[in-house]
């Protein structure tokens, strides 16, 4: 598998390549059956794992999911201090399973202000999956689309670099993997939320109604129906783009 894949090349019919997914829903399922927030993320992480299987069933090379962004912090003191405990333990349960099903992890966002013992917890996930190439699951957490933007451009300045695209493309969050061909978002809101504001300059968007916890490998597959009905010309024209819808070998990972 390559590391970087292209936007525009096939992968199976119909299975983009590149999926992100805004796991929204979870505080309002929960709400829905007078329980606490947290039990909602609890079952958010079920809806998770279900979601990772499916994707290496259908061949996904990489599933990149907003798991906790740097707005999160302004909710309760409760539920962000649930929300950490079951990230810690999910890591020390998912780990193995998703080493042994070939899938290398990363976790994209802004390092500062984690625990010692959660950044710790992330950084072991890496080392342990960095062999894996079956597919890529990014897990951004404490993750901000302006935020890895501006930490990019940072980078570039602090390297003495003139900040243009290519050099953008090059110091994001991101830059391990091509843009996303596919993003989802759960429960029912229409808007990318901060989520890969540079990566989804042409990402093809889909919205349902369904909560996070609630999402399954059939509601991927409506997903992934609606995506392949859809022409993707990054641009270009439709006679330009061909009917196999693959763009010119000429285009960047990042067209």
């Amino acid at each position: 598998m390559s590391s970087n894949p292209q936007p525009g090349v096939p992968n199976a019919i119909g299975v983009p390549r590149h999926v992100a997914i805004v796991m929204d829903g979870n505080g309002r399922w929960a709400k829905k059956r007078l329980l606490p927030r947290v039990a909602g993320h609890k079952q958010g992480v079920d809806a998770l794992r279900r979601t990772v299987r499916a994707c290496l069933e259908r061949q996904v090379q990489v599933l990149t999911v907003f798991a906790f962004s740097s707005e999160n912090w302004n909710r309760p003191a409760e539920e962000v201090s649930g929300l950490m405990d079951l990230l810690v333990l999910a890591l020390s349960r998912e780990v193995p399973k998703l080493d042994k099903n070939g899938v290398r992890l990363h976790f994209p966002g802004e390092s500062s202000g984690l625990s010692p013992r959660l950044l710790q917890g992330l950084r072991n996930a890496e080392q342990t999956t960095a062999h894996n190439d079956r597919m890529v699951l990014n897990v951004c957490f404490n993750y901000g689309g302006r935020w890895d933007i501006v930490n990019a451009a940072r980078q570039l300045v602090a390297q003495g670099r003139e900040i243009t695209e290519a050099g953008l493309c090059e110091t994001t969050a991101l830059a391990h993997v091509g843009d996303p061909d596919l993003l989802i978002r759960t429960g029912g809101e229409m808007r990318i939320s901060n989520f890969l504001l540079w990566q989804c300059a042409y990402s093809e968007l889909f919205f349902t109604p369904c909560l996070w916890p609630d999402f399954d490998a059939e509601e991927l597959d409506r997903a992934f129906r609606d995506y392949a009905g859809r022409e993707r010309r990054f641009g270009l024209t439709s006679e330009q783009v061909g009917p196999s819808g693959q763009l010119p070998a000429a285009s960047g990972s990042h067209a």
